[in-house]
């Protein structure tokens, strides 16, 4: 294959990556991030309960949009290892690893907001519950689905290790990309061991600080390979198996 037909099925199948971190960006930003900040009242159940009867569709939307980006995220990794693998096939096997492992642990957490829905239904046997009772049952679904979200960050950061080190080192993209996704990695252990261990870590300015070099590093990413693609590294990539 010439090097001109290369570089044209990699633009291509980083075109196919771009793609499905687009939907993992939107899906997941309106999933965990919007609707949540649309229905939960921190230490408010009759509030929050409320909330998600007076927006129940959008609880719902909610919910298909976690599934979306679940499944998108579950192919991305194997289109961006079809892409960089010739840098490291070792350290892309372990990116993918990383990256599939958090998948069951997603979709099993969103059964937390089908129990929900099921919870303020109009089932004859929900009677048997009081009113403070149902909405205590819906603020422990929800933190059950905080919770399964923190296990799933350890893996949406291990990841971006060996991603941001293949970014690094292929030259498809620019470095920098490369070094944001690394530190991103980081920023979510940082998060997920200050929020284990500090109850009050959340409210804190160092949760959002710590966060944004993997939203940079990720947004970036995504933008890069969807519209310019890759570009020609300056010197070939070489993998670790050539260069023994």
């Amino acid at each position: 294959m010439t090097t001109i037909e290369s570089m044209g099925k990699n633009k291509k199948t980083a075109r196919i990556a771009g793609l499905l971190y687009l939907i993992v960006v939107v899906t997941g930003l309106f999933s965990i991030i919007y609707v949540p900040s649309q229905i939960t009242v921190q230490g408010d159940a009759s509030a929050t309960v409320s909330n998600i009867l007076a927006s129940k569709q959008l609880f719902r939307i909610g919910i298909v949009a976690g599934l979306i980006c679940y499944t998108a995220f579950l192919l991305l990794p194997f289109a961006l290892y079809k892409l960089l693998s010739q840098v490291g096939k070792g350290i892309a096997v372990l990116m993918v690893a990383f990256a599939v492992v958090s998948v069951p642990i997603s979709f099993v957490n969103l059964l937390n907001k089908l129990h929900i829905l099921s919870l303020l239904g109009e089932a004859d046997y929900l009677q048997a519950f009081t009113v403070e009772q149902l909405h205590a049952h819906v603020m422990l679904s929800l933190d059950a689905y905080g919770d399964g979200i923190l296990v799933s960050e350890i893996f949406w950061g291990l990841w971006l290790l060996p991603f941001g080190y293949l970014v690094f080192k292929s030259g498809y993209l620019p470095r920098v990309l490369g070094i944001l996704l690394m530190m991103g990695c980081f920023g979510y252990l940082i998060n997920f061991f200050g929020e284990a261990l500090s109850p009050g870590y959340a409210e804190t300015g160092i949760a959002t600080f710590v966060s944004l070099p993997s939203a940079l590093g990720e947004i970036g990413t995504c933008l890069w390979l969807l519209i310019v693609g890759v570009r020609e590294p300056k010197s070939p990539v070489v993998s670790a198996r050539d260069a023994a």
